[in-house]
Parts: structure tokens; C-alpha cells; sequence
């Protein structure tokens, strides 16, 4: 059995592509900040589609923690599966904070920085031992990087989304020699609990976005996960080096 690390897959995004792996017949480990119960969650949801899942808590803002983490998901890995390795790694976990450029604060520059760059780039590396010969991993980015327009308040974060972009491509020519895989996603204005769960705070937010949308409305988790899914699986093993637009046409 295939197995994958999904991180930030306790919600949204990461928990459907965690179950959608699920369902093509994949173990799965997510990781989870704060909320224990929301990890367990997307444990049971994993179960339900068939296979088997361990939650565990990761900080990506604190790297001094990772190789703690890494010890756990070894642990997980022999004591679930009896495996040493894993086929997938999903940087997908993260945090949107925005403000205008004028207002922007180093203390918010830092911590974005911490969790949406740096994070996936060191996590990336401590794993990439345990990441099996032909694998795959999977950045998610986000389309404010890729879309021609630049809203205001969003600059540190689709900098950095630019930058995971970018980054992409230079973990796919390096890890080459082994045969992994890496794609980007970049999800347009998707249903998540991004932003303070601004969707279901501000439900007005979705019919201008949806207008805006070649496809007519905004994305739900599942349209994305299912991309996510697909690009960790064999049947994607000859694309690498992709930054993908999962966005229903946003602003197209």
C-alpha cells in the first residue's frame, strides 16, 4: 500500500485530498495545528473510504520541531503499515494573512515567511530520505501567484506562493535522479477555513468571486483534493516540474 503525508490535512483541502488518496487505495498520514479533533476527523474520514490514517501534530512555522516529527511518523509508519517509507508528500498545510503592503508588518512577513516557504522547503528536506524512488510530492500554492491580477492586501502571501512556485521546479530537477516527481497546485478562491473561515463568516464573499469565475462558482475542497490525488499517483508519472491552475477559471 502507497502511503502519503498530507500536511494541513486536519480540513479542507488537505483532508479531501487525504480521503480522495483514501479511496484509491492509499494509507495516510495527516498533520494537524491545534485542533486534535479536526485531525481524528479527518482520520475517520480516511477509514470510512477504506484505509487507514494517523493524525499528528506539526507546527510548520517551527522547524526546530521537525525532527521530533519525523521520529513520530517513522514510529507510524512501522507501527501502522510496517513500512519505512512513504510515496507522497503533500505540502499542502499553511496560513493566509493579509494587509496592505503599506501596513505590513515584519512580525507578519516573518510569520508567513516561517509557514509558507520556509516550512515546506526544510520539511521537504528532512524527508526526503523516507520519500520512496518514484515518488511524488505535491506543493500547494495558491492563484494569486499565477492570476494577472494583483489584488491589494496580498503581496507577502502570493510572493511566497510565487516562491513555493518556483521552488517547485527546482525540487523537480534535483530529486530527478531518483525518479520523484514534483508538481504545484495552485487552487483559485476555494471553500476552505483559510482567512479565519472567512467563507462562512462572510458568505456574501462567494457570488462575485463565483462571477469571476469562468465555471460559475467558487471551488469547493473535493475539486482540488482530486487534482492533489491524481498528481501523487502513477497515473501522473510522466508530468513533473508543473505549477497547475486549479481554479475553475478564475479571472480567465
Amino acid at each position: 500500500m502507497p502511503i502519503a503525508i498530507v500536511t494541513g490535512g486536519s480540513s479542507g483541502i488537505g483532508r479531501s485530498a487525504a480521503v480522495q488518496l483514501a479511496e484509491r487505495g492509499w494509507g495516510v498520514i495527516v498533520t494537524y495545528t491545534g485542533s486534535r479533533e479536526r485531525g481524528l476527523e479527518t482520520v475517520a474520514a480516511v477509514e470510512k473510504a477504506g484505509t487507514q490514517a494517523v493524525a499528528l501534530p506539526l507546527d510548520l512555522g517551527r522547524t526546530e520541531e521537525f525532527p521530533e516529527f519525523k521520529r513520530q511518523v517513522v514510529a507510524a509508519l512501522a507501527d501502522t503499515w510496517g513500512a519505512t517509507g512513504v510515496a507522497a508528500l503533500v505540502n499542502n498545510g499553511g496560513r493566509a494573512r493579509m494587509a496592505p503592503f503599506a501596513d505590513t508588518t515584519e512580525e507578519l512577513f516573518d510569520d508567513l515567511t516561517r509557514v509558507l516557504l520556509k516550512g515546506p522547503y526544510f520539511l521537504t528536506q528532512a524527508f526526503l530520505p523516507l520519500i520512496e524512488d518514484g515518488g511524488a510530492i505535491v506543493n500547494t500554492t495558491s492563484s494569486s501567484a499565477t492570476s494577472s491580477e494583483a489584488a491589494p492586501g496580498y503581496s507577502v502571501y502570493a510572493s511566497l506562493k510565487g516562491g513555493l512556485i518556483v521552488l517547485t521546479r527546482f525540487m523537480a530537477k534535483e530529486f530527478s535522479d531518483r525518479g520523484i516527481r514534483v508538481n504545484a497546485i495552485a487552487p483559485g478562491p476555494t471553500r476552505t477555513r483559510l482567512g479565519d473561515n472567512a467563507f462562512e463568516r462572510f458568505p456574501e464573499l462567494a457570488a462575485p468571486l463565483a462571477d469571476d469565475t469562468a465555471l460559475g462558482r467558487i471551488g469547493e475542497p473535493d475539486d482540488v483534493g482530486a487534482a492533489i490525488a491524481a498528481l501523487c499517483s502513477d497515473e501522473s508519472r510522466w508530468i513533473t516540474a508543473q505549477s497547475i491552475e486549479v481554479s475553475g477559471g478564475y479571472k480567465l
